[in-house]
């Protein structure tokens, strides 16, 4: 998987797991993305640094390097609000 499709799974699971602590699924996928991008990615360090009203800011660790990654914050809030608007999940 590309590096960016991974970051960006990562960011959209790590916000749901972390708005419904409870949800064993969401934790498992989480640790999931973290696995493939350490292991494909070489990427030790991974979190959110800050939320703006625009962006989703990411600080990661690859490559013995620090890198800040920037992600549109409604794409990245999509799958959260998508779970919370479906009944199902609820």
């Amino acid at each position: 998987m590309r590096f960016e499709d991974a970051l960006f799974n990562w960011l959209q699971i790590q916000m749901v797991a972390q708005a419904r602590p409870d949800d064993r699924a969401a934790a498992d996928t989480l640790d999931f993305f973290r696995g493939l991008l350490r292991e494909d990615h070489e990427v030790t360090e991974i979190r959110v640094e800050r939320v703006d009203d625009t962006m989703i800011h990411i600080r990661i660790e690859q490559g013995g390097r620090s890198k800040l990654q920037m992600i549109d914050r409604s794409a990245g809030e999509q799958l959260l609000a998508d779970i919370n608007s479906n009944p199902k999940y609820n």
